[in-house]
């Protein structure tokens, strides 16, 4: 049932909102995170293979994509269509996946509908079996790509790119590993990725617990018992456990240690908004009807059209992301024609975020029984200041009578100690602490890829990018030869299904490969003017849409801290993703490839 908020409830509702950003604003920004060094690199190991033997590589290949993940996995396929014959994919994890091959907690799953969330569907054949899939299934697509494509013949995994440099005269990049790797590659590619590295939070005494502690990214199974596919953790049943944290990660994982542990202590810095998931199994015959040649892809552009405010006569995907839109949509087009100006717009999005937002906290006092818990459990921010939850268990965990939120109203955990976790005071013994606490964002890139690119003259990217990021549509970069960096940042910029931007990028790769192949060239460079006129075009946009700086603190908005005019170029195409993708499409398939020279 659809709320109608009053004007003097909105003003009282935006003045809550300033009240509890005020709360959680923090000088230290993203250096409340510790890197995970020294006495904490054991965060870091891999729970999952051991590390294996092996004799250093010293060869050269035509193209190397640093991360196994989605972005690396998508430009090999595409790069195999065309023809390449030697492609190298370098990954730290024991197998492809990425994200998924780290985050293989309890109830991991995607929370963009699966239709459009993994990639080469159509390509592979594989139906999805469900609306929303769980991780096992996602880690085996990435491998049935590895598979299908020939990735794996090449690839080298439990390995860590540390150097790479442009070689002029060889035109060729030289690659080092910390596998005392050394070889050439023609091209490079990086998709590392936001969400790999993990991150901790700067508490007090963290070193000093002497319980069992683990990171959701590195889930101890042997500790906790059960697997990836089976989530009763039977080895929990004495254990007093507490979960720090409560993102996407701590909302898919609470409700399978709720029903495991003797107890469960979640200890809460800001609630997660947590809308309904309703979460399906995938109809094999209806999944049949609606396979035809270019399926996907059509999902995609109709998810895309429906999410970002485009032309589309009817909702395929339907979840909470396209409803968001929809309502905004329908709050503009109540305007009169005179009215749809910039600023009545806003007015619009914000009413339908108003109250779209009291109704998700009302959800709340309809499940929790206990009404101090539901109100430390209410979102008091915008819906897209944060990664918006869906999940139909997490809010219930909290009936279960082993399951104890410790609301720390934005102030965080106190301090660790040998024995447990302390808040206002008031040590909590436990004997397993759970970091839930995601992934580094924010923190400079080369502390998160573990290497700085040196391109023509040697010059460093963290040089090039000294004054903000620099690009040509997000995927090349002046000065950096024969290289592309697969993200979406000065691209799509579609957060709310990340892998689109990936999928479309391994189409631009393809096609400025294809060419070359074609045509014989050795070297692609980006014109340093086209890069200007891009740069240039982004920072005339709005900005990031997500996260703005009034939003609460979080990795959306650089945890508050505003990073100066630079900020505006880490935003996305000004005229949005449907029109971003339009434009790229025309622009690769045009043969001309205006802004880039070949040699």
């Amino acid at each position: 049932m659809k709320i109608n908020l009053s004007l003097k409830v909105k003003e009282r509702l935006r003045k809550k909102y300033q009240e509890e950003r005020e709360k959680r604003l923090r000088p230290d920004g993203n250096e409340q995170y510790l890197e995970l060094k020294d006495q904490l690199a054991y965060f870091l190991d891999d729970p999952y293979m051991e590390i294996a033997e092996r004799k250093p590589i010293k060869d050269d290949v035509q193209f190397t994509f640093v991360g196994g993940g989605f972005a690396g996995l998508v430009v090999g396929a595409r790069l195999s269509e065309v023809g390449l014959k030697s492609i190298r994919i370098v990954e730290k994890g024991s197998d492809f996946g990425g994200t998924w091959y780290w985050n293989r907690y309890p109830g991991a799953q995607c929370d963009t509908a699966s239709m459009v969330y993994m990639p080469l569907l159509e390509e592979t054949g594989h139906m999805p079996t469900e609306k929303y899939v769980h991780g096992p299934e996602i880690l085996e697509h990435c491998q049935r790509i590895g598979q299908q494509y020939g990735l794996y013949d090449d690839a080298l995994f439990q390995t860590q790119v540390v150097d790479v440099e442009w070689l002029e005269e060889q035109q060729r990049w030289l690659i080092k590993t910390n596998r005392d790797d050394e070889f050439t590659s023609q091209f490079i590619g990086m998709g590392t990725g936001p969400l790999h590295v993990p991150k901790l939070p700067g508490i007090p005494g963290i070193e000093t617990f002497n319980g069992h502690s683990f990171h959701t990214s590195r889930w101890d199974y042997a500790y906790t018992g059960g697997t990836p596919g089976n989530s009763e953790l039977e080895n929990l049943k004495n254990k007093r456990v507490a979960v720090i944290g409560t993102g996407a990660t701590a909302v898919q994982c609470v409700p399978h240690l709720s029903k495991s542990c003797k107890e469960l202590f979640v200890f809460q810095r800001t609630p997660s908004s947590i809308d309904v998931r309703n979460n399906q199994a995938i109809d094999p015959s209806w999944f049949e009807k609606i396979s035809e040649p270019g399926w996907q892809q059509k999902w995609l552009d109709n998810f895309t059209a429906n999410q970002t405010g485009g032309e589309a006569s009817e909702d395929l995907v339907k979840d909470g992301w396209t409803e968001i839109s929809r309502r905004v949509r329908e709050k503009v087009m109540d305007l009169s024609k005179e009215n749809r100006i910039p600023e009545k717009m806003w007015e619009a999005y914000e009413d339908a975020d108003l109250e779209k937002m009291s109704e998700i906290r009302d959800r709340v006092d309809s499940i929790v029984n206990d009404s101090e818990t539901g109100e430390g459990l209410k979102a008091w921010y915008g819906q897209l200041c944060k990664r918006p939850c869906f999940h139909d268990e997490y809010l219930q965990s909290f009936n279960n009578a082993s399951t104890h939120l410790v609301h720390t109203d934005g102030k965080g955990v106190e301090r660790i100690t040998e024995k447990g976790v302390v808040f206002d005071g008031e040590e909590v013994p436990v004997d397993c602490i759970i970091f839930a606490s995601g992934f580094e964002v924010g923190t400079p890139l080369q502390r998160r890829t573990g290497f700085d690119p040196k391109g023509k003259s040697r010059k460093k990217l963290s040089d090039h990018w000294s004054d903000g990021m620099r690009t040509f549509h997000g995927l090349q970069i002046a000065d950096f030869p024969n290289s592309f960096i697969v993200q979406a940042t000065q691209g799509a910029n579609l957060i709310s299904n990340y892998p689109s931007n990936l999928s479309d990028s391994a189409k631009t790769i393809a096609s400025i490969i294809a060419h070359m192949l074609k045509t014989e060239s050795r070297v692609v460079e980006v014109e340093t003017e086209a890069e200007e006129k891009w740069v240039q075009l982004i920072m005339s946009g709005p900005g990031a849409m997500l996260g703005s700086q009034d939003c609460t603190p979080g990795y959306y908005n650089n945890e508050g801290i505003d990073p100066g005019p630079s900020r505006k170029s880490f935003a996305g195409y000004p005229f949005g993703p449907v029109a971003f993708f339009n434009y790229i499409s025309e622009w690769r398939n045009s043969g001309d490839f205006v802004g880039l020279n070949f040699r």
